[in-house]
């Protein structure tokens, strides 16, 4: 057997928790697929599958293997597809998006995109935390902000416009800011890069240039969930996507403040590993998402 037809009958044994159940769906005795998964683990030099009497299941080693497998045979399947006319995309789909878009924007809409694509499979990852494309395995991932992957083909899908929000009884309380120069006198949620620890300093665009400003805070928070709680619950103002509040806005939970001096947008930018082929799947997804955020793009007004 060929390497593909190991990573194919792997597969099959870690999908069915199965021997024989593996070598039923590949036509081939239970023997065959035993001497398969030794003829791997021999490759590999490592052990796969933890087999006793009642049980078959992936090792530590197996379950990474197993997914890089699982990979390469859709990227086999769709480069045997890539010229078949009307052939439509398939094999599964590893995504990694930050938390409130995933939650917010991707899953609401996900089930359109499946219903496009029958053939394909969706892995959707949603963390805060950058994760490392090729060591996760990931098609791809999407950022927001500026990019530190410089060895990654990048995509821009366009970008979200932050705003300052507040609660009423925060204002009520605090007064409303006029200017920046009045936020000595107000309070801040501070929110700490996840990934870097840093905190945010108050940012605004005026005639064009970028300015920033140390505030003050008594809350800290290293999530977008808890940033907007501790805003709604009166602990400060907040610079945030405008889609990420849409809800709290029209409830009237939040309303904006500073409306003159918003933040720069930042640029969202989905990244792929960087290969000479990239899977038509990937592709697909990439077009679907950038047509999806463009409602998330959207300001909303500020009440008269």
């Amino acid at each position: 057997m060929d390497r593909i037809d190991l990573f194919r009958i792997f597969v099959r044994v870690v999908d069915s928790a199965s021997f024989t159940r593996a070598a039923e769906i590949s036509g081939v005795s239970r023997s065959s697929v035993s001497m398969a998964v030794q003829a791997l683990e021999a490759r590999v030099g490592a052990r796969l599958i933890n087999r006793t009497t009642r049980r078959v299941a992936p090792t530590q080693d197996g379950l990474a293997l197993y997914e890089r497998c699982r990979r390469v045979l859709a990227d086999v399947e769709e480069a045997e597809n890539l010229f078949r006319p009307g052939e439509a995309p398939r094999g599964q789909l590893r995504v990694d998006l930050p938390g409130r878009i995933g939650r917010l924007v991707v899953a609401p809409r996900l089930p359109a995109f499946l219903d496009r694509y029958p053939g394909i499979d969706v892995v959707l990852g949603v963390t805060d935390r950058a994760i490392n494309l090729i060591e996760e395995a990931a098609d791809c991932v999407l950022r927001i902000g500026p990019l530190a992957d410089s060895s990654m083909t990048a995509r821009g899908i366009g970008v979200l416009e932050l705003i300052n929000v507040a609660s009423p009884a925060y204002l009520a309380r605090h007064g409303v800011p006029g200017t920046p120069d009045d936020l000595g006198a107000h309070r801040m949620v501070l929110y700490a890069s996840p990934s870097t620890g840093r905190v945010e300093a108050f940012e605004w665009v005026a005639e064009g240039e970028t300015h920033s400003r140390a505030v003050a805070g008594r809350v800290t928070v290293n999530s977008a969930e808890a940033y907007i709680a501790c805003c709604v619950a009166g602990l400060g103002i907040i610079q945030i996507p405008a889609y990420d509040v849409q809800a709290e806005l029209d409830r009237g939970e939040l309303v904006e403040v500073l409306p003159d001096f918003r933040a720069a947008p930042m640029p969202m930018t989905l990244l792929f590993p960087h290969r000479r082929y990239l899977p038509r799947r990937a592709r697909v997804f990439a077009d679907w998402l950038a047509e999806e955020m463009i409602a998330v793009r959207r300001v909303p007004a500020v009440p008269d």
